[in-house]
């Protein structure tokens, strides 16, 4: 039979309980807004009064009260898996849209002061010069002209380069990242491997160690296998970057292209520091790779961009040569490099400065007969709608870009949508609903109230039995 003073003792732990679930719900309300916080909850068994029942025991005891047996973080292993596939997926989306618009910036086409206009502006001027050869107006007009269109090339060609510049810095930065995520990462399973060894709660350290894997996801593609004793390995590709309490690291191989033209003796290369071999990136640091390889995106639009400059330059200079200027100059080169290397959209620039040297005659003004006509500047002029000249290549240029910027911005939206189905599907699961806390606050106060009106019941019932029992009749 139980003791008289058992009562107490359930009531007891039903006050200690409850106190506990406040506590939990309190916490909960405190973190509702914390960024990778996830709920959690207070597990409850009741306490069998037979701890160790014996074969032939006839207690009739019906339990000694109830036991906060653990708090659990309510998440889904299944969805998190999910999470950083899908983080992953749109970091890379989201870094390429993004590089592709930058692109597109550069170009800004279509525009009155795009490269494409003035393009057309160049044969405009040539046009006008076939009608006026004998004028220095439009001959000096049409240098300023051609000068601007060089520029244009110019200035297109540095910022091309100078978005490679930026992204290889970028890719620095995200290296160190990886690294010092790793190492959190390790240190946090360590930690939590302690804790849980010796039955203390790590519920806030798993959440740290969540929103570093989250990050890793998103950085380099990274993904993660939990493991027995309560700690994470985390996987880049196939190949391992934290193995429980270890890690390894990954690094740009030393001397690794700095510039765009840096490419053509050597390349950027990710790969782990231990082994050398090339890292199986993903992630934002994908997407930059992509940018950053040699034939990658950047380089091959720069290459692109180089061969609309040589062809201006060849059909121009090919037609300029075999014209004649006001004062008999022949042969010579409308379009060179400014700086004796292979002619590019870099170095383009306009080799004729003087008016009279424009050789827009077919026949040498200077000669018996002199001629002076427009006819190979109007042969110059008809170049714009050439099948093979530097407007329809840069046009196809233009148009290759803007669809594969526009399949990027689609993907890339396409990508979020899924992104954010599953982070609402892991917020119904692990986020904090503030209604629902306030409901258990309230649970745990009538259970807390209950408890100590059961305690003041006993107290009662004991001051009775001590104090009052046997006073009959005195």
């Amino acid at each position: 039979m139980g003791s008289t003073f058992s009562g107490i003792n359930t009531a007891l732990t039903s006050l200690y309980a409850q106190r506990r679930g406040l506590d939990v719900s309190g916490q909960n309300i405190a973190n509702a807004s914390t960024e990778g916080y996830t709920r959690q909850r207070v597990v409850m068994q009741s306490q069998n009064a037979n701890l160790v029942p014996g074969v032939y025991a006839t207690t009739d005891a019906i339990g000694s009260g109830v036991t906060v047996s653990s708090v659990e973080r309510m998440r889904n292993s299944a969805l998190d898996q999910r999470s950083y596939t899908e983080h992953a997926n749109s970091a890379y989306h989201n870094e390429r849209a993004s590089a592709y618009t930058l692109i597109e910036d550069v170009f800004g086409e279509p525009s009155d002061t795009a490269l494409q206009a003035r393009l057309q502006d160049m044969w405009d001027g040539f046009n006008a010069v076939a009608s006026n050869p004998d004028k220095a107006a439009p001959k000096s007009a049409l240098i300023q002209q051609a000068t601007t269109v060089a520029v244009t090339l110019n200035d297109a060609s540095a910022q091309l380069n100078n978005q490679f510049q930026a992204t290889r810095a970028g890719l620095d930065t995200s290296v160190s990242e990886v690294n010092k995520a790793a190492d959190t990462i390790a240190k946090l399973n360590k930690e939590i491997v302690i804790a849980q060894g010796a039955g203390l709660g790590a519920n806030e350290l798993q959440d740290q160690r969540g929103q570093a894997i989250l990050k890793l996801s998103e950085l380099v593609g990274a993904t993660a296998t939990d493991m027995p004793n309560g700690a994470v390995n985390v996987f880049i590709g196939s190949a391992p970057l934290v193995n429980e309490f270890s890690t390894r690291t990954v690094e740009i191989q030393s001397g690794g292209a700095l510039r765009m033209e840096d490419l053509a003796t050597t390349e950027v290369n990710l790969r782990w520091a231990d082994t050398k071999t090339a890292v199986a990136s993903g992630g934002a640091m994908g997407a930059s790779m992509e940018m950053l390889t040699r034939g990658g995106t950047l380089q091959s639009l720069s290459q692109r961009l180089d061969t609309v400059a040589t062809t201006l330059a060849s059909t121009v200079n090919t037609l300029h040569k075999s014209g004649y200027g006001v004062d008999g100059t022949t042969g010579q080169d409308f379009f060179a490099s400014s700086n004796g290397l292979p002619l590019s959209a870099a170095n383009i620039s306009v080799a004729v400065t003087d008016p009279d040297k424009l050789a827009v005659s077919s026949g040498d003004p200077k000669g018996t007969p002199g001629v002076l006509d427009g006819v190979i500047a109007d042969d110059l002029s008809e170049l714009s709608t050439s099948r093979t000249g530097a407007d329809a290549e840069y046009q196809q240029l233009i148009g290759d870009l803007g669809v594969s910027a526009q399949s990027s911005i689609r993907r890339r939206d396409i990508q979020n949508a899924v992104t954010d189905q599953v982070d609402a599907a892991r917020d119904a699961e692990s986020g904090v609903n503030l209604d629902e806390e306030m409901t258990n606050l309230l649970t745990y106060q009538r259970g807390y109230e209950a408890a100590s009106r059961v305690l003041t019941t006993i107290d009662s019932m004991l001051d009775q039995l001590i104090n009052r029992t046997g006073l009959v009749g005195r």
